[in-house]
């Protein structure tokens, strides 16, 4: 089976970071035998030389007609004129949106999402960008149901990441989606980058940054990761840490972006995940192991964070 490819569309000017990041993940990941599984070209509107927001310019080798190939299309954070400014898309850009197949996957870093937004593409539909043009993204498409407290969006076949670095999540979450996590794990290992990040984009907005000087619950957090399985409430957390449990709570959602609840329970779901994937343990025992209590707990949960069922999800993964 040939690879998925994957066509990065570069619009003049296209910040550097974010074309950068599809080719080296997507080109890290790979099957067993070290085959790649995804087939990544870099593409513009033309072949000419695209302005790179870093100081250099760039000449892609392909034109638009790589994107009518393409079994994804991300298009990285630009400062293009008309869907920046005016939410508005050059005649060019609309022609080579055309070439794109049905059906195929859309994807952006940043604030490649005013593209997509201009498109119309996600009109109606969750999305994010970077949080310092969230009020600038709004005003420009109000249909769209922003949330710029996440690093990504996954709506199924249109993917949003949250700004620059954001972008390495979302790929691995799509390597993940597409070839399960030891698959995302060993990409991520080789590019030297965490193969998951906890929280959202709150925690890097700058009203969210902790006090630097303070205590963090790094260290409550590392613990809890080691106890899934045991009953874990807000006062004990905040015992371990030395805190109250109104100091625990504040500091820990200006750390991550969450409450302690919403991410002990995000823990216990990826940790469900992962025994799902490379386990044969029984739905009910991985439901225990995962601290989640009852098989029936575990399928809400499942079903509320990705949609689908634990023996369902196990069957994609494991296939995978």
């Amino acid at each position: 089976m040939a690879p998925h490819r994957v066509v990065v569309l570069a619009l003049d000017p296209v910040i550097g970071y974010d074309m950068a990041i599809p080719p080296q993940l997507f080109g890290a990941a790979t099957d067993g035998a070290g085959e790649p599984l995804y087939d990544v070209r870099i593409c513009g509107l033309d072949r000419e030389p695209v302005t790179v927001r870093s100081g250099f310019t760039m000449v892609p080798d392909h034109g638009s007609e790589a994107l009518a190939d393409a079994d994804t299309v991300i298009v990285p954070g630009t400062q293009i004129t008309g869907p920046r400014r005016h939410g508005t898309l050059p005649d060019r850009l609309a022609e080579a949106f055309a070439l794109i197949p049905a059906g195929t996957r859309l994807m952006s870093i940043c604030t490649g999402a005013f593209v997509l937004g201009a498109a119309g593409i996600l009109d109606g539909r969750p999305a994010t960008t970077h949080w310092a043009y969230a009020d600038a993204f709004r005003e420009l498409y109000p249909r769209v149901l922003l949330d710029e407290n996440v690093l990504f969006v996954d709506d199924g076949d249109v993917l949003t990441s949250a700004g620059l670095g954001a972008g390495i999540d979302l790929c691995l979450h799509v390597v993940r989606i597409d070839h399960g996590s030891e698959v995302a794990n060993r990409a991520a290992r080789y590019c030297v980058v965490p193969p998951w990040r906890d929280g959202g984009q709150s925690q890097y907005i700058e009203r969210h940054v902790p006090d630097p000087g303070t205590e963090g619950t790094a260290p409550t957090r590392a613990w809890a990761l080691t106890r899934l399985s045991a009953p874990l409430d807000l006062a004990e957390l905040a015992r371990h840490a030395r805190m109250s449990v109104r100091t625990f709570s504040r500091r820990f959602r200006a750390e991550t972006g969450m409450s302690p609840g919403t991410w002990l329970i995000q823990q216990r779901v990826r940790h469900a995940r992962h025994l799902l994937e490379t386990t044969d343990l029984p739905v009910d025992r991985v439901a225990t192991d995962a601290g989640l209590g009852t098989a029936a707990s575990l399928r809400a949960h499942l079903r509320a964070s990705i949609g689908v069922s634990p023996l369902a999800y196990r069957k994609t993964f494991r296939a995978g």
